[in-house]
């Protein structure tokens, strides 16, 4: 009886998740496993006929000068990205953390860039940077804010870091503001007592119990510095003279105006690789950290 019991049990709990497990198949398994097909044709992506080609698209991609400089530019991104996002965020959390008067107006200020699309939020900055920064350079006479950056192949990619950084630090000053709160007081105190200076507190009390919520931050901002397109998309679409083209804006230009789908397909699919390889390291450096090491 209690055999039987433990088995419809299972059968109920199973039919709980049948949906989601439905939906996981349809929207995300069917169409990655629809993409490595199309990943070995010559699809164009309108056409009903195509052939079979192998891994010729993926020997094109390794000999693709345009492919290479792209992916450079994802990773040197991701890499500013990243450690702007922690930097950035750890400093307000630890600001907006303090007892200080309107803390709970400042989070919420600080929290609001989350809310916006990404789009609307690179449309906004795109006007910024064609009005704004101009007027600035006649006022001031700084040769720094003479036009806008946008338009300057050296300046293009930090004009759209800094765009993401303001967006994206709003939900990881969140995470570690619940990080912070749950580090216990009485290790502060009796570091204090032993003679420990803040920052030796920070480093030795602080950084492991926030360790979880940082390897948080830096998977994500990892896979968005990887996968970055809307702001691209919205502020510069690539240019000036490729200098922020992006992989996902090839793998977009591919597809879209190119007519290469198959092509584009091959590269999401190398992209995906290079997001799971980096995530998985990620992961590892920090998942055997704890409080004290």
């Amino acid at each position: 009886m209690k055999k039987s019991k433990v088995l419809n049990r299972n059968h109920i709990l199973f039919l709980f998740t049948l949906p989601i497990l439905i939906m996981y198949c349809v929207f995300f398994i069917i169409p990655l496993l629809m993409g490595m097909k199309n990943s070995f044709t010559d699809w164009s992506g309108t056409s009903p006929d195509y052939n079979f080609i192998g891994i010729k698209n993926y020997i094109d991609i390794f000999q693709d000068e345009r492919f290479r400089n792209a992916l450079i530019f994802n990773f040197k991104y991701t890499i500013l990205l990243t450690v702007g996002t922690v930097i950035i965020s750890l400093i307000i959390a630890i600001v907006l953390n303090q007892k200080i008067r309107g803390r709970g107006f400042f989070r919420s200020v600080f929290f609001l860039p989350a809310i916006l699309s990404l789009v609307t939020v690179g449309l906004i900055w795109n006007e910024l940077f064609y009005r704004v920064i101009p007027l600035i350079g006649e006022a001031t006479g700084w040769g720094l804010f003479e036009s806008s950056w946008l338009g300057s192949p050296k300046l293009a990619m930090y004009a759209i870091l800094l765009v993401n950084l303001w967006q994206g630090c709003a939900t990881p000053i969140v995470l570690l503001i619940a990080g912070l709160q749950s580090v216990p007081q009485d290790l502060y105190e009796a570091a204090a007592i032993d003679g420990a200076n803040a920052w030796q507190r920070f480093k030795s009390i602080t950084i492991p119990y926030l360790i979880p919520v940082l390897n948080i931050v830096i998977v994500t901002s990892v896979k968005g510095g990887l996968t970055t397109f809307d702001y691209i998309k919205a502020m510069t679409d690539g240019g000036p003279m490729q200098s922020t083209e992006s992989v996902g804006i090839l793998i977009y230009n591919h597809a879209m105006q190119e007519g290469r789908f198959g092509y584009s397909v091959a590269e999401s699919m190398i992209l995906f690789l290079i997001i799971a390889l980096v995530s998985v390291v990620t992961m590892r450096m920090t998942e055997n950290k704890k409080v004290g090491d």
